[in-house]
C-alpha cells in the first residue's frame, strides 16, 4: 500500500500512517486521498491493528492543507463532486470505531486541521500552528471544518478562527481543547505510541462502544443521548470482556481482553 505519497505500516497492534509530501509540507492531492482511503479500510478491517497515529513527514509540517495546485484540474465539477460522493474520506475517517490519535507538528492548516479533527485524539508538538486558512482564498473550509470545529470547541471560538483564517499555536490550541496534550517536537512520536499502547491495555469492545455513545451522542437530544449510552453500556456489561475485567481487578492482575 505504500506510496510516495503516504505510508502505511503496523507495529505491534499500532498502525503509523504517514502522510509523505515533505516537500510540499504534506498537502494532500489526490493520490494521497486515495492511498488514505485504502489505509483507513486497511486499518479498520485488520484485526490485528488495535490502534492508529497519523503523522506527516519532513520537520516542516504535519500537513499545510488540500494541494491548490490541483484546484480547478479536474475534467468537470460534475466529475468532482461524484469522486467525492464515491469516496466520502472523511466521513468514512469518521465512523472508524477504532480510536484514533493524530500526532501533529509544524503547519496544520485546512485539510490538514481537518483530518486531524477526524481523529478522537490529538498530541501536538510545541511548534505546531494550527488553522483554517481558507477564507483567505476566498474559500471555505469543505473537509468538514466547519462542522467539525465547532463540535471540538466553543462554537464563539471555532466562528472566530473559521471567519478571521488566523494560525494558533499549540498552547493556545491546548488552552481551548483543541488538542490533548502538547509536548516537545523531539517527544511526538514517543508520546503518541505510549498513548496507542496505553490504550491497547483498556478493553477493545468498550474503547468502540464508549467512543461510539460519545460521537452518535452529541447529535441527539440528551434524553437520546443517554438512552445511547445505556443500551450500549448493557452490551458491554455482558461481555466475555467486562467478565475479564472484573475478575482480574479481584484477582489483583492485569486483564487479558479478548475484543468479544
Amino acid at each position: 500500500m505504500n506510496s510516495e505519497a503516504l505510508v502505511y505500516e503496523k507495529d505491534d497492534g499500532v498502525a503509523w500512517v504517514t502522510l509523505n509530501r515533505p516537500d510540499v509540507l504534506n498537502a494532500l492531492n489526490m493520490e494521497m486521498r486515495d492511498e488514505l482511503w485504502q489505509a483507513l479500510h486497511a486499518l479498520e478491517d485488520d484485526p490485528d491493528v488495535a490502534v492508529a497515529i497519523f503523522r506527516g513527514a519532513g520537520e516542516r509540517a504535519f500537513s499545510a492543507g488540500a494541494d491548490i495546485s490541483e484546484f480547478g484540474t479536474a475534467p468537470s465539477v460534475v466529475e468532482a463532486r461524484r469522486a467525492r460522493r464515491e469516496r466520502d474520506l472523511w466521513g468514512y475517517m469518521l465512523a472508524i470505531e477504532k480510536p484514533l490519535i493524530a500526532a501533529v507538528h509544524g503547519f496544520v492548516l485546512g485539510a490538514g486541521i481537518e483530518l486531524s479533527m477526524c481523529c478522537d485524539l490529538r498530541i501536538a508538538a510545541d511548534d505546531a500552528r494550527l488553522g483554517l486558512p481558507e477564507v483567505s482564498l476566498a474559500y471555505i473550509p469543505s473537509a468538514g471544518g466547519t462542522q467539525l470545529l465547532p463540535r471540538t470547541v466553543s462554537p464563539g471560538l471555532a466562528m472566530g478562527l473559521i471567519l478571521s483564517g488566523d494560525a494558533i499555536d499549540a498552547q493556545e490550541a491546548l488552552r481551548i481543547g483543541l488538542v490533548q496534550r502538547v509536548v516537545p517536537r523531539r517527544r511526538l512520536y514517543a508520546e503518541a505510541e505510549a498513548l496507542a499502547r496505553r490504550l491497547m491495555t483498556r478493553g477493545p469492545l468498550a474503547l468502540r462502544h464508549a467512543k461510539k455513545a460519545v460521537t452518535e451522542g452529541l447529535d441527539l437530544p440528551l434524553a437520546e443521548g443517554l438512552a445511547l449510552e445505556a443500551r450500549l453500556a448493557r452490551l458491554v456489561l455482558a461481555s466475555q470482556d467486562a467478565r475479564e475485567g472484573i475478575k482480574a481487578q479481584r484477582e489483583g492482575r492485569a486483564p487479558q481482553f479478548a475484543g468479544v
